[in-house]
C-alpha cells in the first residue's frame, strides 16, 4: 500500500490493483494500528518506521511501513516469501534479541540484477516493449524477459520511486533518483513518459570505485587534484564516463589530502567513505534545492573542494567561477566534446555585456579542462579517450583576449606540458589497434585531419561501414 494510490496485490503471477480507491496517509496507518501487537501500536505513524508481525489463524504476515515526509508505504507479505524460521513468532525469552524479518525486495531488483549478471551498463525499459539493456556500447534484449505492460511498468517504478521524485514526475513527466541494491550496485535512474507510456533508464554506478590508478590517468592530471584553487572542468557527452573520471579524482583526493569535501549532485551516484578528507555529499532536490543554491551554501560550510555534479545554467556556473577565484578548488561537468569549445560554452552562457569580464575570471580561475569520450574497443569493453587542456600563460592569454579558437594550436605544441588533442588521442588507439578505425572517425570532431592521418600511416577507412 502506498498513500495516493490503490494497494496492489503481489503474487508469482504479477501483480495487479485490489481497488480503485487511492488510499490516504491516515487511513493506511489507520489499518496497520488495527493489527498492530498492543506493545508496537503507539509506533505505528506517520513519523517513524515501524516493523511487526500479525498471526490469523495459522498464517502469519510481517507488516513493515515506510513513513517518508507525510507519505506512507507499507508492505504485507506472507511468511512463506522467506524461510519459515525468519518469520516465527519469537520466544517471549528472545523478544530482546529479536530482529524484524527483511522487507521483500522490489520486482524491478530481478531484472537489475540479471543485467548486472550480464555485464551490462544500462537497463532500457519502454511500456509495450521488452527491456533492453545497453552491453559494450550496443542495444540487446534482455534474454527471456516478455513485453511490459503499461500497468505493470507503473507498478514496478511505484515500488521505488522517493515520493518528491513522484509528485515531480506527475508535474513534469520526468525525474532522476538513485537507487541502490545493497552489495551490488547503485543505479541513477531516469523515469519518464514517450508515446507508449511510462519509461525507465537504469544506469549502473559500481560499487567499487575505479581508482585513478586503474585508470591509468597521468600525472599531470592527478597534479589537478592538489591544486589549493581553481576550476578544473571534465566534459563529454552523455555516456562518456565523467562521473567515474571525477569519481577517481575525488577518491585520489580523499587518500591523499587531508581536507573537507563537498559534492552536490543530481542524484548521488558514486559514495565516498572517509579515508582521510571529510566528505559531505548532498543531493538535489533531497538534500538542497538546486545546484546554485547548494553552491553558494557550500561557501559557508569551510569546504577546501567542491564538486558541482552539473552545471546546468548561467548562475550554477557563475557561482563556480566565483568560488575557484575565492580560494576553493571546484571540480565540475559540462556537456561539450573539446577543451576549446568548453572555453566558448561557458562564455557564451553569459550576456554579452558580462562576456569580457567573465573571460578575465576565467583566464585566472580555469585551470585544466578533460574533454572525454568513450570508444568501443576491439574485442569488447570500451576505452576513454581523453583531450586534456591545462591553462598555463598562453592559454590564459587567449582566454582573455578572447581567441579561442587559437587553443588547438596552443595545445599541439605543449604536449610536453602533458595537453592531449582528441585527434591525436584516437590515432594511438587506432595505431596500437585498441579501436577500429571507423569507430574513431566517428568519434573525432576534426574528420578531415584524422581522415589524413590514417591514410599517412597506411591505415585503410572503410568509409560504407562509417555510414551505415
Amino acid at each position: 500500500m502506498e498513500s495516493g494510490k490503490p494497494p496492489v496485490l503481489k503474487s508469482d503471477t504479477g501483480a495487479a490493483p485490489m481497488l480503485n480507491q487511492q488510499l490516504p496517509p491516515a487511513q493506511i496507518i489507520g489499518l496497520l494500528q488495527e493489527i498492530a501487537p498492543a506493545e508496537t501500536k503507539a509506533g505505528v505513524t506517520l513519523q517513524k518506521f515501524s516493523s511487526f508481525e500479525y498471526t490469523a489463524g495459522a498464517k502469519t504476515v510481517a507488516v513493515v511501513c515506510e513513513p517518508n515526509g507525510g507519505q506512507v508505504k507499507a508492505k504485507i507479505s506472507m511468511a512463506a516469501a522467506a524461510a519459515p524460521e525468519a518469520y516465527a513468532a519469537p520466544a517471549p525469552a528472545a523478544e530482546a534479541n529479536y530482529v524484524p524479518p527483511a522487507a521483500v525486495e522490489p520486482e524491478i531488483n530481478l531484472l537489475l540484477r540479471k543485467m548486472f549478471k550480464g555485464g551490462a551498463s544500462d537497463l532500457h525499459m519502454t511500456s509495450g516493449h521488452k527491456p533492453m539493456i545497453r552491453k559494450h556500447g550496443d542495444m540487446e534484449d534482455l534474454p527471456g524477459e516478455p513485453v511490459i505492460s503499461q500497468d505493470r511498468m507503473r507498478l514496478l517504478l511505484d515500488e521505488i520511486i522517493p515520493p518528491h521524485n513522484n509528485t515531480q514526475f506527475q508535474e513534469l513527466h520526468d525525474t532522476d533518483f538513485a537507487h541502490e541494491i545493497p552489495k551490488l550496485a547503485r543505479f541513477r535512474v531516469n523515469v519518464f513518459m514517450d508515446r507508449f507510456g511510462m519509461g525507465a533508464v537504469f544506469r549502473q554506478i559500481p560499487m567499487d570505485i575505479v581508482t585513478a590508478e586503474k585508470m591509468e590517468l597521468s600525472k599531470e592530471i592527478l597534479d589537478l587534484c592538489f591544486l589549493s584553487k581553481g576550476l578544473v572542468l571534465v566534459t563529454g557527452p552523455t555516456g562518456s564516463g565523467k562521473s567515474t573520471t571525477l569519481c577517481a579524482l575525488v577518491d585520489y583526493i580523499n587518500r591523499h589530502r587531508k581536507d573537507h569535501i563537498i559534492t552536490i549532485e543530481d542524484p548521488i551516484e558514486f559514495v565516498h567513505n572517509k579515508k582521510n578528507c571529510l566528505i559531505n555529499q548532498r543531493e538535489v532536490h533531497i538534500h538542497t534545492k538546486s545546484f546554485s543554491q547548494a553552491l553558494r551554501a557550500a561557501l559557508r560550510e569551510d569546504p577546501d573542494i567542491v564538486l558541482v555534479g552539473e552545471m546546468r545554467d548561467l548562475e550554477t556556473i557563475a557561482i563556480a567561477i566565483e568560488t575557484a577565484e575565492t580560494g576553493h578548488l571546484v571540480f565540475g561537468t559540462l556537456h561539450t566534446t573539446t577543451a576549446a569549445s568548453t572555453v566558448d560554452r561557458i562564455i557564451d552562457q553569459f550576456p554579452s555585456d558580462r562576456q569580457s569580464q567573465i573571460r578575465t575570471m576565467l583566464a585566472t580561475s580555469l585551470k585544466g579542462v578533460i574533454a572525454q569520450t568513450l570508444c568501443k574497443k576491439i574485442g569488447g569493453g570500451r576505452v576513454a579517450a581523453m583531450e586534456v587542456l591545462f591553462v598555463n600563460n598562453a592559454i590564459s592569454n587567449l582566454i582573455r583576449e578572447g581567441k579561442i579558437y587559437q587553443i588547438p594550436s596552443i595545445m599541439q605544441t605543449a604536449k610536453k606540458q602533458g595537453m592531449t588533442v582528441l585527434n591525436d588521442v584516437l590515432f594511438k588507439l587506432v595505431v596500437d589497434k585498441v579501436v577500429e578505425p571507423e569507430e574513431a572517425y566517428i568519434k573525432c570532431v576534426d574528420k578531415a585531419p584524422f581522415a589524413a592521418m590514417l591514410k599517412g600511416k597506411g591505415i585503410e577507412l572503410n568509409m560504407a561501414e562509417v555510414e551505415e
